[in-house]
């Protein structure tokens, strides 16, 4: 039986998402959320449920701006102001949570500009 996309996107974000939890211990954990229009980014604790830190590029400063939110450009600067935001309150190591998405495009410039602007990622 042929699963549809809906459906394929989400047993590839929920087995991504269990290798994660199952590996990285208590560390915060870096969600990428895309669509055409724009990109997200949040840092999550999961031992007590909250979102810590969040950029996206609908914030009032980017908006400010009056860029497209929906290409690399974007990416990479929702990428820098997360890792900045999130260093300057101490989170120093995070696991990166690209979800249903693959590591290329939009969602690796995000974590390249976050690992350069002094975020840590886990590695398997």
């Amino acid at each position: 039986m042929a699963l549809n996309k809906q459906k394929r996107d989400d047993k590839r974000k929920n087995r991504n998402r269990y290798s994660l939890k199952k590996h990285s211990g208590s560390k915060p954990r870096l969600s990428v959320y895309r669509s055409n229009q724009h990109i997200y980014a949040q840092i999550i604790d999961d031992d007590s449920g909250n979102t810590l830190y969040s950029a996206s590029t609908l914030d009032k400063d980017f908006k400010k701006k009056k860029v497209f939110g929906g290409n690399i450009s974007a990416a990479q600067e929702i990428g820098s102001v997360i890792a900045k935001t999130a260093s300057k309150e101490g989170v120093k190591e995070v696991v990166f949570d690209r979800g249903a998405y693959l590591y290329h495009g939009r969602v690796k410039a995000l974590a390249e500009a976050a690992r350069g602007n002094g975020l840590v990622f886990w590695v398997n």
